[in-house]
């Protein structure tokens, strides 16, 4: 099988609405008219409903309500309101897949942007705000996969909990290629920056590419601590797993080794958008 057959399968891709593809591209564009944006966004009610809805809630803490789109770009700053355009966007794309618990899906993937910024806080020249998103759509191509080839998907996951092989084996035995090459295709394919689908590609083997990304090794150790908190690890088996290689590729200080519990204990505070 190829990549290229899944994104054939137009119908059944993620439906993510342009706005949410404009203003990606514009992550890293300094001389970005906010003001336009905002008026995109209040466009389009569905995003305009969560984000205020999110935005009022008891997690941002606002003296008022607000009622607006303008007025959360001014309660909030840019930098957060594109966050929430972007993660209400992402995730409100899909509602149903099969063999693929959806909330379990979008709460992990929250809570891996949340982790990839908190490490892109720490000593590195990752951009926190573009690790967020980085963070949120590493899995988007599990995602892809679930949706295009869902009999496919479930005998991968059968064959890893049946037997010791990591899951980028078991995905190349069963389609001949891994689901984050597919979900750096699918970006590629909706004109997303080249650096988040460097970073999706490479976020599970961060230290194993010719030219390693430091978006990529941010990812990866949000996966770890991750990992760590769906398994109920605690801070010194954590810590004993750390891959100092890859914390060295993201420029993390050992320093933020040392001090793992705090991200042990983040919240994300977004789930909601996948409402």
């Amino acid at each position: 099988m190829e990549i290229r057959e899944l994104l054939e399968q137009t119908d059944k891709l993620p439906n993510v609405p342009e706005v949410v593809r404009q203003l990606i591209q514009q992550l890293n564009n300094p001389a970005a008219d906010y003001g336009e944006i905002a008026e995109k966004v209040a466009q389009d009610q569905t995003l305009s409903l969560k984000i205020l809805r999110l935005v009022n809630s008891a997690h941002f803490g606002l003296r008022r309500k607000v009622s607006s789109i303008d007025e959360a770009v001014v309660m909030l700053g840019m930098v957060r309101l594109k966050t929430l355009v972007i993660a209400s966007g992402i995730a409100g794309s899909v509602k149903e897949v099969e063999g693929l618990d959806l909330k379990k899906f979008w709460s992990e993937s929250f809570r891996v942007a949340a982790l990839s910024k908190w490490f892109a806080e720490r000593d590195t020249e990752v951009d926190p705000d573009i690790a967020f998103t980085a963070g949120l759509i590493h899995n988007i191509g599990r995602l892809l996969l679930h949706l295009s080839q869902p009999t496919r998907a479930q005998e991968i996951q059968a064959t890893i909990d049946n037997s010791s092989c990591s899951r980028c084996d078991a995905e190349i035995e069963h389609l001949g290629f891994t689901a984050p090459e597919a979900g750096q295709a699918l970006l590629d394919m909706w004109s997303f920056p080249k650096e988040l689908g460097i970073a999706v590609r490479q976020h599970k083997q961060a230290t194993s590419f010719e030219e390693p990304s430091a978006l990529a090794a941010v990812v990866n150790l949000a996966c770890v601590v991750n990992s760590a908190i769906r398994n109920q690890d605690n801070l010194e088996t954590l810590q004993g797993s750390f891959p100092q290689d890859v914390a060295t590729l993201a420029g993390i200080s050992a320093d933020t080794a040392d001090n793992l519990d705090e991200a042990l204990n983040l919240e994300s505070g977004l789930d909601g958008l996948a409402d």
